[in-house]
């Protein structure tokens, strides 16, 4: 039993508690989210460390009226347990439950969508320039991690934010101490004394006192500004436009109550800096606050998670990244704040000064390793498919263009289950398809994806070597590299039926459909098309003239992929009289929920394949 969170409908009872059941409800809150995400996985630790500034925003807003917006929106837990979802939290990140991030469509007080890093200011502005237009006099708040604040449109919305002057609250929730530490009692009197009605009548008085002196004037103008730029790290902020208040104690919830209800009294652009702990609450999630970011199911007791049977790509990834470097110097690793997911922790340690954190700044991670390649080095760039759409002009204006040899190890290709369709990597296979220069590789298997990184790293040009979020297939390591011929693809079946083109992780869906269909008499060639582009024109050639049905199979959507590759290869052959089926992520947002789901879903597991083969075979 959880006394307090159990009689919380909607934020609107939070307003009559006092500061004792506030927090109560904060502990309550701790306990229920770590138990609940240790049965379906999720972000915990950013969670843990929001609970009292959730708590207080909701307190003193009245949402949905007033609009919060969460940034990244992997923070967003604790706010949704408030909204009224706390009877279906169970189901979250699981097929057919509820978003691990905040989605329009699943609830009113989610005023804005959001899994990608830096968007929220930009969003809130948006929503706030709308409040004005239509004559309405909503709060509007946006809360930004210090991480988030690494992004380049996280500055373009603050700058345009603040020379728009318009009434918006932008909450900096700082859980690092990058910006400054100095919580306490200073600080403290500073935002009473600057937020104070107090302080805000008495410049009011000295503004209109003052109005036949202009000196005078700009000098009150400034005088937040003097007095804060004394003692407190604001000039950033205040120099943009905004008013600054902090660092506050994001975990006092009798301060944060305080400063939240006197800065909705002030007009124009306002910045409250929030000191917030990671993990908070939970111990093991304080000590390991990185592993906890995103964590699979684990045992509250321990804090482990289950064993996987076999290593992922990710650490294949790693792995060869290392064994790699060790034999050539001119290799570098840059990474967008994503070390521990793109499986690059080891090579950080052991290559110190070849190895680069950019912060979330995907655009600026590809363009800076165009730079290192322009002076010899050779850069592997190690994104998340989903967050390499950001840098699409980097990649053609950048790296393309001057055809510089960087490669791009493109993590989570394909659909990545619980964390649903801002993650999931259905569109890379388009737009690098699509740009002139550029080398794209998908291995089938993890030594051919050890092969694929050797290959990389020596080719003179661009190259894109995407993979799967998913354990590799658990084949024993084989010694030493061998280079694999650009646009060479591979045979790993023969059949006189029909030919499915497989491309990376659907080569084993497409090798069971095929032992599915022999035992019905039908003998299908399973080719492993290894690259996107080039495509192996040769192969296609002889499947054309061999084989009377052809097919394309891509985790990735139809519009753009493999497919159309294939289609266009064939059509430029003068084959027109070849048809090619695609079998294809279909052009929609695919949900949330486990990758066995949604592959039936989207009719990427074996038996549907199986079942496409066959109505076209036999229709």
């Amino acid at each position: 039993m959880r006394p307090i969170l159990d009689t919380i409908q909607s934020p609107r009872d939070l307003k009559s508690l006092d500061i004792a059941d506030l927090r109560r409800l904060a502990d309550e809150l701790r306990e229920f989210i770590t138990e609940s995400v240790s049965r379906t996985g999720g972000h915990l630790a950013p969670n843990l460390g929001v609970v009292e500034l959730t708590i207080a925003l909701h307190a003193v807003f009245d949402a949905p009226e007033d609009q919060i917006v969460w940034d990244v929106g992997h923070q967003a837990y604790v706010h949704k347990i408030l909204t009224g979802r706390r009877d279906r939290f169970h189901t979250l990140r699981q097929t057919g439950g509820i978003s691990g991030f905040p989605k329009i469509t699943e609830s009113e007080y989610d005023a804005f969508g959001a899994g990608h890093a830096s968007t929220a200011i930009s969003a809130a502005l948006g929503l706030a320039a709308a409040r004005d237009l239509k004559g309405e006099s909503r709060s509007v708040i946006a809360v930004v991690g210090d991480g988030a604040m690494t992004g380049g449109l996280a500055f373009e919305g603050l700058n345009n934010a603040g020379a728009a002057r318009r009434d918006l609250i932008v909450v900096l929730n700082d859980n690092t101490m990058s910006i400054a530490p100095n919580v306490g009692a200073l600080s403290r009197y500073l935002n009473k004394l600057i937020a104070a009605p107090a302080y805000n009548r008495a410049k009011t008085v000295l503004w209109h006192a003052t109005h036949r002196f202009g000196f005078l004037r700009r000098a009150v103008r400034r005088l937040d500004e003097v007095i804060k730029a004394l003692l407190v790290p604001s000039g950033l902020f205040e120099r943009m436009g905004f008013r600054y208040f902090g660092p506050v104690n994001g975990h006092d919830l009798p301060e944060l109550l305080w400063i939240l209800r006197e800065i909705r009294k002030l007009h124009g652009p306002i910045l409250l800096h929030v000191m917030t702990t990671k993990g908070k609450g939970y111990k093991y999630a304080e000590e390991d606050a990185t592993r906890f970011h995103g964590i699979s199911s684990f045992c509250i007791d321990t804090g482990k998670t289950p064993p996987r049977r076999n290593p992922s790509y990710t650490d294949v990834f790693g792995e060869t990244i290392v064994r790699l470097a060790e034999s050539d110097p001119s290799i570098a690793a840059i990474t967008a704040a994503m070390a521990n997911g793109t499986g690059l922790c080891e090579f950080a340690v052991r290559f110190p000064s070849r190895f680069f954190d950019v912060g979330i700044a995907e655009g600026h991670a590809v363009t800076f390793a165009a730079g290192l390649a322009r002076r010899g080095l050779r850069p592997v760039v190690a994104i998340y498919s989903t967050f390499l759409q950001r840098a699409v002009d980097s990649i053609i204006h950048d790296v393309a263009l001057q055809n510089l040899p960087v490669v791009f190890a493109v993590d989570r290709g394909g659909l990545v289950g619980e964390d649903g369709p801002t993650h999931h990597g259905c569109f890379d296979l388009t737009f690098l398809r699509m740009i002139p220069n550029l080398v794209v590789m998908a291995p089938k298997d993890e030594n051919e994806f050890r092969d694929m990184l050797h290959t990389a790293v020596r080719h003179p040009g661009p190259v894109a070597v995407r993979y799967p979020r998913s354990e590799t297939i658990g084949l024993p390591k084989k010694d030493g590299f061998s280079e694999i011929p650009i646009g060479r693809s591979e045979t790993v079946r023969e059949g006189r039926d029909a030919a499915v083109f497989a491309v990376g992780d659907m080569v084993q869906v497409g090798l069971e459909a095929a032992r599915i269909l022999e035992r019905e008499g039908l003998s299908v060639r399973v080719v492993n098309a290894r690259f996107v582009k080039p495509v192996d024109r040769q192969a296609l050639e002889e499947a054309a003239r061999s084989v009377p049905a052809l097919f394309t199979l891509e985790n990735n959507t139809g519009v753009g992929g493999f497919g159309s590759g294939v289609s266009e290869a064939l059509s430029e052959m003068n084959r027109p009289d070849v048809r090619v089926r695609r079998i294809a992520l279909p052009d929609r947002f695919v949900p949330h929920g486990s990758l066995k789901d949604l592959f039936l879903q989207t009719g990427l597991d074996p038996e549907s394949v199986a079942a496409a083969i066959r109505k076209a075979v036999r229709p």
